[in-house]
Protein backbone atom coordinates (compact mmCIF):
# COMPACT_ATOMS: atom_id res chain seq x y z
CA UNK A 1 0.00 0.00 0.00
CA UNK A 2 1.34 3.28 -1.18
CA UNK A 3 2.35 5.61 2.04
CA UNK A 4 1.19 8.94 2.29
CA UNK A 5 2.11 12.19 4.41
CA UNK A 6 -1.62 12.98 5.01
CA UNK A 7 -3.52 10.13 6.60
CA UNK A 8 -6.61 9.44 4.87
CA UNK A 9 -8.79 6.67 4.73
CA UNK A 10 -8.46 4.77 1.06
CA UNK A 11 -12.27 5.22 -0.16
CA UNK A 12 -11.61 8.59 0.82
CA UNK A 13 -8.26 8.99 -1.64
CA UNK A 14 -9.87 9.66 -4.97
CA UNK A 15 -12.18 12.05 -4.19
CA UNK A 16 -9.39 14.35 -2.11
CA UNK A 17 -6.86 14.00 -4.64
CA UNK A 18 -9.66 14.85 -7.57
CA UNK A 19 -9.63 18.23 -5.77
CA UNK A 20 -6.33 18.88 -6.14
CA UNK A 21 -4.79 18.04 -3.04
CA UNK A 22 -1.47 16.42 -2.67
CA UNK A 23 -1.39 13.37 -0.31
CA UNK A 24 2.25 13.22 -0.11
CA UNK A 25 2.63 17.07 0.14
CA UNK A 26 5.49 17.30 -2.18
CA UNK A 27 4.87 20.23 -3.99
CA UNK A 28 3.13 22.20 -1.01
CA UNK A 29 4.39 24.16 1.42
CA UNK A 30 2.68 23.08 4.01
CA UNK A 31 -1.52 21.54 4.73
CA UNK A 32 -4.26 22.09 6.17
CA UNK A 33 -7.41 18.74 6.65
CA UNK A 34 -10.39 18.78 8.34
CA UNK A 35 -12.62 15.97 8.42
CA UNK A 36 -15.95 16.82 9.36
CA UNK A 37 -15.11 19.33 12.24
CA UNK A 38 -11.61 17.81 13.40
CA UNK A 39 -8.55 18.72 12.59
CA UNK A 40 -6.82 16.21 11.16
CA UNK A 41 -3.54 17.60 9.88
CA UNK A 42 -1.48 20.23 9.99
CA UNK A 43 2.14 21.33 8.88
CA UNK A 44 4.26 24.03 7.81
CA UNK A 45 7.84 24.45 6.62
CA UNK A 46 8.33 28.06 5.38
CA UNK A 47 9.83 30.00 7.78
CA UNK A 48 7.57 33.67 7.71
CA UNK A 49 4.72 31.50 7.08
CA UNK A 50 2.31 30.72 10.11
CA UNK A 51 -0.77 28.68 9.88
CA UNK A 52 -2.38 27.27 12.98
CA UNK A 53 -5.97 26.27 13.55
CA UNK A 54 -8.27 29.62 13.96
CA UNK A 55 -9.31 28.54 17.98
CA UNK A 56 -5.47 28.48 18.58
CA UNK A 57 -5.05 31.80 16.92
CA UNK A 58 -6.94 33.41 18.78
CA UNK A 59 -5.99 32.59 21.97
CA UNK A 60 -2.29 33.18 20.87
CA UNK A 61 -3.62 36.50 19.01
CA UNK A 62 -6.81 37.98 20.82
CA UNK A 63 -6.15 41.23 18.91
CA UNK A 64 -7.34 39.56 15.30
CA UNK A 65 -10.13 38.85 17.13
CA UNK A 66 -11.09 42.66 15.83
CA UNK A 67 -11.08 41.15 12.38
CA UNK A 68 -13.22 38.53 12.64
CA UNK A 69 -16.89 39.25 11.25
CA UNK A 70 -15.45 42.79 9.58
CA UNK A 71 -15.70 42.01 5.85
CA UNK A 72 -18.30 39.28 6.02
CA UNK A 73 -21.28 40.70 8.17
CA UNK A 74 -22.44 37.73 10.52
CA UNK A 75 -26.11 38.57 9.93
CA UNK A 76 -26.19 38.62 5.86
CA UNK A 77 -28.16 35.66 5.73
CA UNK A 78 -29.37 32.28 7.59
CA UNK A 79 -25.93 30.60 7.24
CA UNK A 80 -23.78 33.47 7.93
CA UNK A 81 -25.64 33.80 11.56
CA UNK A 82 -25.21 29.89 11.71
CA UNK A 83 -21.75 30.11 10.92
CA UNK A 84 -21.35 32.89 13.70
CA UNK A 85 -23.20 30.93 16.51
CA UNK A 86 -21.26 27.65 15.81
CA UNK A 87 -18.41 27.62 13.64
CA UNK A 88 -16.37 24.47 14.07
CA UNK A 89 -12.61 25.01 12.98
CA UNK A 90 -10.99 26.58 10.17
CA UNK A 91 -7.59 28.14 10.05
CA UNK A 92 -5.24 31.27 10.29
CA UNK A 93 -2.49 32.44 8.10
CA UNK A 94 -0.86 34.95 8.52
CA UNK A 95 2.17 35.34 6.11
CA UNK A 96 5.11 37.86 7.08
CA UNK A 97 5.92 41.03 5.35
CA UNK A 98 8.52 40.66 1.94
CA UNK A 99 7.76 36.83 2.53
CA UNK A 100 7.11 35.22 -0.75
CA UNK A 101 6.36 31.41 -0.60
CA UNK A 102 8.05 28.81 -2.74
CA UNK A 103 5.26 26.85 -3.49
CA UNK A 104 1.52 26.69 -2.28
CA UNK A 105 -0.12 25.99 1.04
CA UNK A 106 -3.12 23.26 0.85
CA UNK A 107 -6.09 22.60 2.68
CA UNK A 108 -8.82 20.26 2.76
CA UNK A 109 -12.41 20.71 4.30
CA UNK A 110 -13.81 17.05 4.19
CA UNK A 111 -17.35 16.16 4.62
CA UNK A 112 -17.60 11.66 4.99
CA UNK A 113 -20.45 12.23 7.70
CA UNK A 114 -23.70 11.56 6.79
CA UNK A 115 -26.45 14.55 7.13
CA UNK A 116 -23.13 16.87 8.67
CA UNK A 117 -22.95 20.20 8.72
CA UNK A 118 -19.48 21.63 8.34
CA UNK A 119 -19.08 25.33 9.55
CA UNK A 120 -15.80 26.91 9.56
CA UNK A 121 -14.29 30.32 9.43
CA UNK A 122 -11.00 31.39 7.65
CA UNK A 123 -8.64 34.42 8.05
CA UNK A 124 -5.75 35.27 5.84
CA UNK A 125 -3.62 37.92 6.54
CA UNK A 126 -0.74 38.88 3.74
CA UNK A 127 1.48 41.40 5.22
CA UNK A 128 2.63 43.98 2.79
CA UNK A 129 5.32 42.89 -0.24
CA UNK A 130 4.30 39.30 0.61
CA UNK A 131 3.28 36.58 -1.80
CA UNK A 132 1.24 33.15 -1.57
CA UNK A 133 -0.95 30.58 -3.27
CA UNK A 134 -3.49 28.64 -1.67
CA UNK A 135 -5.15 25.61 -2.78
CA UNK A 136 -8.45 24.99 -1.23
CA UNK A 137 -9.58 21.24 -2.18
CA UNK A 138 -13.19 20.65 -0.61
CA UNK A 139 -15.13 17.57 -0.97
CA UNK A 140 -17.68 14.78 0.35
CA UNK A 141 -17.55 11.19 0.37
CA UNK A 142 -19.72 9.98 -2.36
CA UNK A 143 -21.68 7.77 -0.48
CA UNK A 144 -23.70 10.55 1.50
CA UNK A 145 -27.39 10.62 1.80
CA UNK A 146 -26.98 14.48 2.33
CA UNK A 147 -25.21 16.83 4.17
CA UNK A 148 -23.72 20.68 4.05
CA UNK A 149 -21.04 23.20 4.20
CA UNK A 150 -20.40 26.88 5.32
CA UNK A 151 -17.43 28.05 4.85
CA UNK A 152 -16.21 31.53 6.03
CA UNK A 153 -12.99 33.37 4.71
CA UNK A 154 -12.11 36.71 5.60
CA UNK A 155 -9.05 37.93 3.72
CA UNK A 156 -6.48 41.27 4.14
CA UNK A 157 -4.22 41.31 1.64
CA UNK A 158 -1.58 44.25 2.14
CA UNK A 159 0.24 46.57 0.19
CA UNK A 160 1.87 45.21 -2.85
CA UNK A 161 1.03 41.81 -1.25
CA UNK A 162 -0.26 39.02 -3.91
CA UNK A 163 -2.43 36.57 -3.04
CA UNK A 164 -3.94 33.50 -5.12
CA UNK A 165 -6.55 31.51 -4.14
CA UNK A 166 -7.83 28.52 -5.71
CA UNK A 167 -10.76 26.65 -4.71
CA UNK A 168 -11.49 23.15 -6.03
CA UNK A 169 -14.58 21.36 -5.55
CA UNK A 170 -15.48 17.66 -5.65
CA UNK A 171 -19.01 17.85 -3.45
CA UNK A 172 -22.11 15.10 -4.05
CA UNK A 173 -25.04 14.52 -5.74
CA UNK A 174 -26.73 15.51 -1.94
CA UNK A 175 -24.82 18.14 -0.67
CA UNK A 176 -25.02 21.98 -0.12
CA UNK A 177 -22.34 24.32 -0.51
CA UNK A 178 -22.53 28.14 1.35
CA UNK A 179 -19.09 29.61 0.87
CA UNK A 180 -19.15 33.48 2.27
CA UNK A 181 -15.79 35.20 1.45
CA UNK A 182 -14.88 38.64 1.38
CA UNK A 183 -11.54 40.58 0.64
CA UNK A 184 -9.87 43.71 0.90
CA UNK A 185 -6.97 44.87 -0.89
CA UNK A 186 -5.12 47.62 0.36
CA UNK A 187 -2.49 49.95 -2.25
CA UNK A 188 -0.57 47.98 -5.32
CA UNK A 189 -2.19 44.87 -3.92
CA UNK A 190 -3.36 42.01 -5.77
CA UNK A 191 -5.89 39.31 -5.25
CA UNK A 192 -6.78 36.11 -7.46
CA UNK A 193 -9.68 33.47 -7.14
CA UNK A 194 -10.25 30.31 -9.47
CA UNK A 195 -13.07 28.50 -8.49
CA UNK A 196 -13.34 25.30 -9.98
CA UNK A 197 -16.27 22.70 -10.51
CA UNK A 198 -16.83 20.01 -12.50
CA UNK A 199 -18.86 17.30 -10.64
CA UNK A 200 -22.84 16.93 -8.54
CA UNK A 201 -23.87 19.28 -6.20
CA UNK A 202 -27.52 19.85 -4.44
CA UNK A 203 -26.46 23.94 -4.39
CA UNK A 204 -23.53 25.57 -4.43
CA UNK A 205 -24.28 29.01 -3.74
CA UNK A 206 -21.31 31.72 -3.60
CA UNK A 207 -21.06 35.57 -4.34
CA UNK A 208 -17.36 36.52 -2.88
CA UNK A 209 -16.82 40.21 -2.90
CA UNK A 210 -14.11 42.25 -3.02
CA UNK A 211 -12.84 45.68 -1.99
CA UNK A 212 -10.59 47.21 -3.82
CA UNK A 213 -9.18 50.34 -1.21
CA UNK A 214 -5.53 51.00 -2.23
CA UNK A 215 -4.71 52.97 -5.56
CA UNK A 216 -3.34 50.41 -8.24
CA UNK A 217 -4.87 47.18 -6.43
CA UNK A 218 -5.94 44.51 -8.36
CA UNK A 219 -8.65 41.87 -8.13
CA UNK A 220 -9.38 39.02 -10.65
CA UNK A 221 -12.00 36.04 -10.46
CA UNK A 222 -12.19 33.34 -12.53
CA UNK A 223 -14.71 30.70 -12.45
CA UNK A 224 -14.76 27.24 -14.39
CA UNK A 225 -18.00 25.10 -13.81
CA UNK A 226 -19.51 21.74 -15.31
CA UNK A 227 -23.50 21.59 -13.78
CA UNK A 228 -24.63 18.04 -14.24
CA UNK A 229 -28.23 17.47 -14.44
CA UNK A 230 -30.02 17.78 -11.14
CA UNK A 231 -27.47 20.60 -10.12
CA UNK A 232 -27.53 23.67 -9.05
CA UNK A 233 -24.24 26.60 -9.14
CA UNK A 234 -25.53 29.90 -8.42
CA UNK A 235 -21.94 32.10 -8.50
CA UNK A 236 -20.78 35.26 -8.76
CA UNK A 237 -18.32 37.98 -7.70
CA UNK A 238 -18.59 41.72 -6.51
CA UNK A 239 -15.75 44.00 -6.64
CA UNK A 240 -16.05 47.59 -5.23
CA UNK A 241 -13.01 49.55 -6.88
CA UNK A 242 -13.08 52.36 -4.25
CA UNK A 243 -9.59 54.17 -5.09
CA UNK A 244 -8.19 55.49 -8.63
CA UNK A 245 -5.98 53.21 -10.40
CA UNK A 246 -7.53 50.08 -9.37
CA UNK A 247 -8.41 47.18 -12.01
CA UNK A 248 -10.60 44.15 -11.68
CA UNK A 249 -11.88 41.66 -14.25
CA UNK A 250 -14.56 38.79 -13.74
CA UNK A 251 -14.76 35.59 -15.86
CA UNK A 252 -17.17 32.64 -16.15
CA UNK A 253 -17.09 29.83 -17.99
CA UNK A 254 -20.06 27.13 -17.40
CA UNK A 255 -21.07 24.15 -19.10
CA UNK A 256 -24.67 22.99 -18.33
CA UNK A 257 -25.03 18.91 -18.57
CA UNK A 258 -28.66 19.21 -17.35
CA UNK A 259 -27.85 21.40 -14.75
CA UNK A 260 -28.54 25.08 -13.52
CA UNK A 261 -26.02 27.72 -13.63
CA UNK A 262 -26.76 31.31 -12.56
CA UNK A 263 -23.49 33.45 -13.24
CA UNK A 264 -23.73 36.94 -11.34
CA UNK A 265 -20.84 39.38 -11.38
CA UNK A 266 -21.09 43.04 -10.26
CA UNK A 267 -18.25 45.43 -10.97
CA UNK A 268 -19.27 49.14 -8.78
CA UNK A 269 -16.38 51.99 -9.84
CA UNK A 270 -16.53 53.95 -6.94
CA UNK A 271 -13.54 56.23 -8.21
CA UNK A 272 -12.61 57.53 -11.49
CA UNK A 273 -10.19 56.14 -13.44
CA UNK A 274 -10.71 52.67 -13.04
CA UNK A 275 -10.83 49.29 -15.27
CA UNK A 276 -13.08 46.69 -15.22
CA UNK A 277 -14.68 43.90 -17.18
CA UNK A 278 -17.21 41.05 -17.05
CA UNK A 279 -17.44 38.32 -19.13
CA UNK A 280 -19.58 35.22 -18.60
CA UNK A 281 -19.85 32.22 -21.42
CA UNK A 282 -22.21 29.32 -20.94
CA UNK A 283 -22.51 26.48 -23.56
CA UNK A 284 -25.29 23.99 -23.57
CA UNK A 285 -24.54 20.32 -24.11
CA UNK A 286 -28.80 19.43 -23.73
CA UNK A 287 -32.04 21.19 -24.09
CA UNK A 288 -32.60 20.22 -19.99
CA UNK A 289 -31.03 22.71 -17.82
CA UNK A 290 -30.70 25.89 -17.51
CA UNK A 291 -27.32 29.20 -17.96
CA UNK A 292 -28.27 32.48 -16.50
CA UNK A 293 -26.31 35.60 -16.86
CA UNK A 294 -26.68 38.22 -14.98
CA UNK A 295 -24.10 41.37 -15.28
CA UNK A 296 -23.95 44.44 -13.48
CA UNK A 297 -21.78 47.81 -14.07
CA UNK A 298 -22.21 50.56 -12.10
CA UNK A 299 -20.26 54.02 -11.23
CA UNK A 300 -21.31 57.64 -10.95
CA UNK A 301 -17.81 58.92 -12.50
CA UNK A 302 -17.32 59.81 -16.59
CA UNK A 303 -13.87 58.59 -16.34
CA UNK A 304 -14.36 55.05 -15.76
CA UNK A 305 -13.74 52.12 -18.33
CA UNK A 306 -16.00 49.41 -17.65
CA UNK A 307 -16.99 46.84 -20.23
CA UNK A 308 -19.08 43.41 -20.13
CA UNK A 309 -20.07 40.85 -22.21
CA UNK A 310 -22.24 37.39 -22.20
CA UNK A 311 -22.78 34.37 -25.14
CA UNK A 312 -24.70 31.52 -24.55
CA UNK A 313 -24.94 28.79 -27.01
CA UNK A 314 -24.85 25.09 -28.01
CA UNK A 315 -21.85 23.49 -29.56
CA UNK A 316 -21.06 24.77 -32.82
CA UNK A 317 -21.58 21.67 -35.65
CA UNK A 318 -19.55 23.65 -38.12
CA UNK A 319 -16.96 22.90 -35.50
CA UNK A 320 -17.25 19.34 -35.14
CA UNK A 321 -17.91 19.10 -39.09
CA UNK A 322 -14.71 20.10 -39.21
CA UNK A 323 -12.92 17.98 -36.84
CA UNK A 324 -14.54 14.99 -38.38
CA UNK A 325 -13.19 15.52 -41.56
CA UNK A 326 -10.08 15.36 -40.37
CA UNK A 327 -10.73 11.75 -38.96
CA UNK A 328 -11.63 12.51 -35.96
CA UNK A 329 -14.86 10.64 -34.16
CA UNK A 330 -17.45 12.95 -33.23
CA UNK A 331 -17.34 11.68 -29.56
CA UNK A 332 -13.90 12.69 -29.33
CA UNK A 333 -14.35 16.17 -31.62
CA UNK A 334 -16.91 17.16 -28.85
CA UNK A 335 -14.56 15.99 -26.34
CA UNK A 336 -11.73 18.19 -27.90
CA UNK A 337 -14.31 21.21 -27.83
CA UNK A 338 -15.29 20.62 -24.94
CA UNK A 339 -11.58 20.97 -23.64
CA UNK A 340 -10.68 23.90 -25.48
CA UNK A 341 -13.72 25.64 -23.69
CA UNK A 342 -12.92 24.61 -20.18
CA UNK A 343 -9.54 25.52 -20.89
CA UNK A 344 -7.59 25.99 -17.18
CA UNK A 345 -4.04 27.45 -18.89
CA UNK A 346 -6.03 31.26 -18.14
CA UNK A 347 -5.78 30.41 -14.37
CA UNK A 348 -1.65 29.90 -14.22
CA UNK A 349 -2.07 27.26 -11.59
CA UNK A 350 1.20 25.36 -11.05
CA UNK A 351 1.93 22.65 -14.12
CA UNK A 352 1.06 19.32 -11.69
CA UNK A 353 -2.22 20.98 -10.70
CA UNK A 354 -3.20 22.02 -14.17
CA UNK A 355 -2.50 18.14 -15.04
CA UNK A 356 -4.55 17.01 -12.30
CA UNK A 357 -7.44 19.22 -13.84
CA UNK A 358 -7.65 18.11 -17.35
CA UNK A 359 -7.48 14.56 -15.91
CA UNK A 360 -10.28 15.19 -14.52
CA UNK A 361 -12.29 16.52 -17.02
CA UNK A 362 -10.86 14.15 -19.48
CA UNK A 363 -12.60 11.35 -17.31
CA UNK A 364 -15.79 13.30 -17.38
CA UNK A 365 -15.75 13.35 -21.19
CA UNK A 366 -15.31 9.90 -21.69
CA UNK A 367 -18.06 9.22 -19.06
CA UNK A 368 -20.91 11.10 -21.36
CA UNK A 369 -20.29 14.85 -22.71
Amino acid sequence: MQKHNIKIDEVDEVKIKRSGIDLDEAGRIGSFVVSNNHVTHVSMRQEGVEMIPIQDALAKYPEYRDKLWTLVDKDKDEYTKDAYADTQSGYFIRIKAGVKAFMPFQACFFVKQDRFKQKVHNLIIMEDNSSLHIINGCAAASYLAEGSHIGVTEMFVGKNAHLMYTMIHDWAKNVEVRPRSAIRVDEGGTYISNYIALRDTKITQMYPSAELAGTGAVAKFNTLVLAPEGSVYDLGAKVMLNAEGTRAEVLNRSISDGGTVIARGKLEGNSPKIFAHLECDGLMLKDKGLISAIPELETRFSDVNMSHEAAIGKIDEEQILYLMSRGIPKADAVSAIVSGFMDVKIFGLPPALEEEIKKSLKSLESGGL
